[in-house]
């Protein structure tokens, strides 16, 4: 097969499907437009998140038998028109789960513990204890939405701390293992200090923590984002930052992602919370890097590889 990478992705998939046989073509630096003529004689795509794959394009790319997201999410591509056209989709949430679950980890103990303030301040030549002294982990509630991969991976991370588990997951029962138990959204929001998000994003998570869903817990939580941006709505965020309902926030996404916050500026609506964001000290922001090491990198490839070749062995997708 001819299999075109619209984006760059860790070499091992290139290598592996190349000693296969197949051909890989790389498209990485075509932009959207000028991909309609060169996905005319693919066969196979392998995509992150840099072009949206909707009907209007891929009905250029008429050979196109499958589609492969280095990554967890699907957003991206228009699975009700690939399921039409029977093309089979890959993704690889296996490869990034244990980044996703340490850096959710880190940028917790890093907020509830007052880390980069203090950092910024000795650099500054204050020495500050009593006002940056932290918060213990031990002895909380750490309630996990949605147990897919990613919340399954931050549960394994957490075992050490001495935390209780629960976990909410709209579409599994019976998922959990013996250390996390299963309960109701209600539960959960009635017994968390902590809150993490592990959820796609699709029509039904949009804007899913709203003003709504930070007015349930039944106490102030810690609250974390690792998932998509959109999924949470940050005027309400800050909001209940504000009222005193969220101690603070671990925001590896933003509602507002872009490859350039500087462009996104230049909407006054969303400069307005931007600078709210940024002034807020009770909220702990990375650029979207929680599934990104380079350990995943491989990993993120390397499964693909293993999907896509176990499926061409066993007749599921002709080669």
């Amino acid at each position: 097969m001819r299999i075109g990478f619209i984006d760059a992705v860790h070499p091992i998939l290139a290598e592996r499907l190349s000693v296969a046989g197949h051909t890989c073509v790389d498209l990485s630096d075509v932009d959207a437009a000028g991909l309609h003529d060169k996905l005319k004689d693919i066969e196979g795509i392998v995509v992150r998140g840099r072009v949206f794959l909707d009907a209007t394009l891929l009905d250029d790319a008429p050979e196109v038998r499958f589609i492969a997201r280095a990554g967890a999410g699907m957003e991206n591509i228009d699975r009700a028109y690939c399921e039409r056209r029977g093309i089979r989709l890959y993704n690889s949430p296996e490869g990034n789960r244990d980044a996703v679950g340490e850096q959710a980890i880190g940028m917790l103990l890093a907020l509830m513990n007052n880390l980069f303030r203090a950092d910024r301040e000795v650099r500054q030549g204050l020495w500050r204890r009593a006002e940056n002294s932290g918060r213990e982990l031990r002895g909380s509630t750490v309630g996990i939405i949605g147990f897919g991969q990613m919340g399954s991976a931050f549960a394994e991370k957490l075992q050490g701390f001495g935390v209780t588990i629960v976990a909410y997951d709209k579409y599994k029962q019976g998922h959990a293992p013996s250390y996390v138990e299963e309960v109701t959204l209600d539960e959960l929001f009635q017994r968390s200090d902590v809150i993490s998000l592990h959820l796609p994003l699709n029509e039904g998570t949009m804007q899913w923590a709203n003003a709504d869903f930070f007015a349930h817990p039944a106490k102030p939580i810690w609250f974390i984002n690792t998932a998509r941006g959109p999924i949470v709505d940050t005027t309400a965020l800050l909001d209940a930052i504000d009222a005193g309902r969220v101690q603070g926030a671990c925001l590896d996404v933003l509602e507002f992602e872009e490859r350039s916050l500087l462009a996104l500026r230049a909407d006054e609506s969303v400069r307005t919370v931007l600078d709210r964001l940024y002034a807020c000290e009770q909220v702990v922001l990375a650029p979207h890097i929680a599934g990104v090491t380079e350990e995943a990198r491989f990993k993120m490839a390397n499964i693909l590889a293993d999907k896509i070749l176990q499926d061409i062995t066993d007749g599921r997708l002709p080669a």
